[in-house]
């Protein structure tokens, strides 16, 4: 294999690794910070403090792996998760198992950011979309099927395990970033002295804030993030229950399919990218992710509710992948690093704000109410970007 498909193994390997570890935390967690004596808004709490430590590594992430390099920060990225989560798995009160999360999540967002740069370095615009769906592919198994030994340690050896086994999952993250994941700042290096400065982060964000189809990739991975985290995890079980009567198991079936299908469509996505350009493919994702939110609002029957999912499992497949492929597009030379940094920053602003918005209004106007404004940010994100963002890769149609 080349050079730059041996990195694309390891960084799967990296991503499997760490992933799974992510996956198995999550149905335990509720319940362990259940035993903590608090409330169920507390117990949310503890899932979204997750994503604001994501947000709060991602343009450090940018700037630590052009400072020390990519391999440096992956190894980073993966000793504060291991150190986070083994604080979770040790916390004697609410608060401090919080700051250890908070603490995971940061080192999650220096291994998401930097995986994603590395894959710009290695990347030309013609294959980008393909080798960015496989990798998401692995990031998406990994971290839907984490949920089932995660579970399996639960029952046989509590609550904390775990957090235990993420903890050791970070530490081998960390050891395959240090001993297999090639070096890729180099490239990057390269293109900084072909230009002949060196320019400051900050000049560089100001720079790309001014390029209209970035920041309109950065909308459209915050709605989509938005609707994710806000309405598909938070709000369409709870409107599924009290419509349709539907049970847990009912629900996390048709979430399942859809996420089943969704990982199906990844690899196609990233070939509908590089062969007829980013625009055809973001902008209808986008919209048709914004319709399957209605579809839920007025699906009849449960058939319906498992329809709504598979057109969300496919949309937001593809909506999850192809804007961050236009975002690598748009680096200038010797920029991957703060692009990725800003616009991963984005998506998890909207991991972090959707839940609470969305979780706002159902409680104010109802779940529909919900739902119907997810759709609305999505469309409304799609319709900007169709209309108002360059193409950066014309494919080859």
């Amino acid at each position: 294999m080349t050079k730059a498909n041996w990195t694309l193994f390891w960084m799967c390997v990296l991503a499997a690794i760490n992933q799974l570890g992510f996956g198995g935390v999550l149905p335990a967690l509720p319940l362990y910070a259940k035993s903590f004596g608090v409330s169920v808004s507390a117990i949310g709490m503890a899932v979204g403090i997750y994503g604001l430590g994501r947000l709060t590594g991602a343009v450090p992430g940018g700037w630590l792996s052009d400072a020390v390099g990519r391999r440096p920060t992956l190894a980073l990225g993966g000793l504060i998760t291991a150190a986070g989560n083994l604080w979770c798995a040790l916390a004697t009160s609410y608060p401090e198992f919080i700051l250890a999360r908070l603490i995971a999540g940061a080192g999650a967002g220096l291994i998401v950011t930097t995986g994603q740069i590395v894959l710009a370095d290695i990347t030309t615009p013609a294959r980008r979309g393909r080798i960015m769906a496989i990798y998401q592919g692995v990031f998406i198994f990994a971290a839907g099927v984490g949920p089932l030994p995660g579970g399996l340690l639960s029952e046989a050896y509590g609550l904390t395990a775990p957090f235990y086994a993420y903890a050791i999952a970070g530490i081998g993250a960390g050891i395959v970033a240090s001993l297999a994941v090639g070096e890729t700042r180099d490239a990057t290096h390269a293109a900084i002295r072909r230009s002949g400065k060196a320019v400051p982060t900050c000049v560089q964000m100001r720079l790309l804030a001014k390029q209209t189809g970035f920041m309109l990739a950065c909308m459209v991975s915050l709605a989509n993030a938005a609707a994710r985290t806000g309405g598909l995890f938070s709000v369409v079980p709870l409107l599924g229950s009290m419509r349709l009567g539907l049970s847990v198991t009912e629900i996390g079936f048709a979430l399942a399919v859809g996420t089943v299908v969704g990982l199906v469509a990844v690899y196609p996505s990233g070939m509908l990218v590089d062969h007829f350009g980013r625009k055809a493919v973001i902008a209808p994702a986008t919209m048709i992710a914004g319709a399957s939110m209605l579809l839920f609002c007025i699906a009849p029957t449960y058939p319906w509710f498992v329809a709504a999912s598979v057109v969300w499992g496919i949309a937001g497949s593809v909506g999850g992948a192809a804007p961050s492929v236009y975002a690598a597009d748009s680096a200038p030379p010797g920029l991957n690093a703060t692009t990725v940094g800003m616009f991963r920053m984005a998506g998890d602003v909207g991991y972090v704000v959707g839940p609470l918005a969305l979780g706002f209004i159902s409680d104010g106007f109802g779940a529909v109410a919900a739902l119907v404004t997810a759709a609305v940010l999505l469309v409304t994100a799609g319709g900007l970007f169709a209309a108002f963002a360059p193409e950066t890769y014309r494919g080859r149609v």
